[in-house]
């Protein structure tokens, strides 16, 4: 009977687990609380007394994968709402059908 106590114990402890894990899955507007203190950090990278360190072609991939990520988020919150709909503004979506306009010769 003890055995079967603890045993249940854990299943409800992940089972609140996965809930919270969820929840923060499907709401991230609500954003990550940190109270331990080994999370706050020194960043030597940004701070006023750090070389520059930036190169041109560093500048560029950081530029494609910004591009990349935002693509990749356009298609996430497209996924993610479908109620928003397509919206088409390319001139070559709006082609014209030759195959079933009236004057087309009966194939």
């Amino acid at each position: 009977v003890f055995e079967d106590a603890e045993e249940c114990a854990r299943v409800l402890a992940d089972a609140m687990a996965l809930k919270k894990s969820a929840a923060a899955y499907m709401h991230p507007e609500v954003g990550v609380t940190a109270t331990d203190a080994t999370v706050f950090g020194r960043n030597y990278f940004n701070r006023y007394s750090a070389p520059e360190t930036e190169v041109f072609e560093d500048a560029e991939e950081c530029a494609r994968v910004l591009a990349d990520a935002m693509a990749l988020k356009k298609s996430a919150a497209a996924y993610m709402h479908p109620e928003v709909g397509v919206t088409a503004t390319d001139a070559t979506v709006f082609g014209r059908n030759y195959f079933n306009r009236y004057s087309a010769p009966e194939t």
